[in-house]
């Protein structure tokens, strides 16, 4: 297989992420396919026992094995480098996958990591339950604070880890300062970004160290697969993350990397109009509910942090209503949209995180993050706003609001 675009691949790092999104990272065999091809291989030979030797060695450009290089997944991992800004990524099996990988890959018994306490409940699980196992000191701090973060920086301090927006309070993280913070201590920033992706901000360019990904989310954006990716300088994902990895294997399938491949060429288009119709829809609800989480409203208290940081508001927010019964109500009325755990599809989804992705948070610490008994996180998709509007409306009017 001819690694090789018919472009000049010093020129294409220089092209947007949306064309990125299409050409990025783009393999070709002899055959001259148009779309990526799909290797469905856990292994691959070799013409001579000398070959194999020096490939596994390093001494040898080629594949060796798939939990360690495939080259589906080799052009995913290529196009989201390219469209993060970033030198290197690895994919994994889950946004999860991702998450524990970028994270453990740099952490050892003794080590201390401070995280934003609003945060998707399987990362707090990791940062509140896996990681004291260990040996890891954990402390949370209110993401939204920038003094917050320098207070809680210990000698041992090795990471500073946070999303932006965040699940599901969709608290807004300054970048810039955080980010800033951590190199000036030495710490590695470790920025979850599904919520957002590259299409709409790309954290590096705020001087973030390490950049996560649940793929499954927006870069697919149709619920079809699970994946995660991890970016950031070479040497961090050769050096640090890869040895984790190989020997641990939370590895994407081919498959999946090709469904994915194939998600990122609209993603940008994706991204920009379900944040368009989610800001039409947010004003209407705006309009209904007591409260409402929106970054790209103004009524947003960090509204103006995240159009800094953001180029849209993206396709998520939050409202609460009176407490848990009237949000299990207003679910069951709704006729168009789906009662859904995912976000970052084209089709409009809405849960109750308190029971649902937030179910395994203890009580009080979703209280301390602002993850209430009313609340309910909605996915805008692609349908048109004004249908999606008079669904809303007639499920808010049957829940007497």
């Amino acid at each position: 297989m001819k690694k090789t675009t018919g472009f000049d691949r010093d020129k294409t790092r220089n092209w947007r992420p949306a064309t990125q999104a299409v050409r990025g990272g783009t393999w070709r065999s002899e055959h001259g396919e148009t779309s990526e091809a799909l290797f469905l291989t856990s292994g691959y030979t070799y013409d001579s026992a000398e070959e194999v030797a020096a490939r596994f060695a390093g001494e040898a450009v080629g594949m060796t094995y798939s939990r360690l290089q495939n080259p589906t997944v080799a052009m995913l991992e290529e196009r989201i480098a390219l469209m993060e800004g970033a030198e290197a990524c690895r994919t994994q099996a889950s946004g999860m996958a991702a998450m524990t990988t970028a994270l453990l890959c740099q952490l050892s018994q003794g080590d201390h990591i401070v995280a934003a306490k609003a945060a998707f409940g399987s990362c707090r699980w990791l940062v509140d339950t896996l990681f004291p196992r260990f040996g890891i000191e954990t402390s949370v701090v209110d993401g939204r604070d920038n003094d917050a973060w320098e207070k809680a920086i210990r000698p041992n301090t090795r990471v500073f880890f946070f999303e932006t927006p965040a699940n599901p309070t969709l608290d807004i993280v300054d970048l810039e300062h955080v980010c800033a913070l951590a190199r000036a201590h030495g710490i590695t920033s470790v920025v979850d970004n599904a919520f957002a992706t590259s299409a709409l901000q790309r954290p590096m360019d705020f001087g973030a160290d390490v950049v996560a990904y649940s793929a499954t989310k927006l870069m697919d954006g149709q619920g079809r697969v699970l994946a995660g990716a991890v970016c950031g300088t070479e040497k961090f994902i050769n050096d640090v993350l890869l040895p984790f990895q190989r020997n641990t294997g939370p590895n994407l399938s081919p498959f999946n990397a090709w469904v994915v491949l194939k998600g990122l060429e609209t993603l940008d288009m994706r991204a920009r109009r379900q944040s368009e119709n989610a800001l039409e829809v947010g004003k209407f609800v705006e309009s209904r509910v007591p409260r409402i989480l929106h970054p790209g409203l103004a009524s947003h208290p960090q509204h103006n942090l995240a159009m800094r940081q953001m180029d849209a508001s993206g396709p998520i927010f939050a409202f609460i209503l009176e407490d848990r019964a009237q949000a299990m109500a207003f679910l069951d009325a709704l006729e168009l949209v789906d009662i859904s755990n995912n976000i970052g599809d084209s089709r409009s989804l809405c849960c109750h995180p308190a029971s649902t992705t937030h179910y395994g948070v203890s009580a009080e610490a979703r209280a301390d993050m602002g993850v209430e008994e009313g609340m309910l996180r909605i996915n805008i998709g692609l349908e048109d706003p004004r249908d999606l509007i008079a669904d809303l409306d007639q499920a808010l009017t049957r829940v007497g609001l």
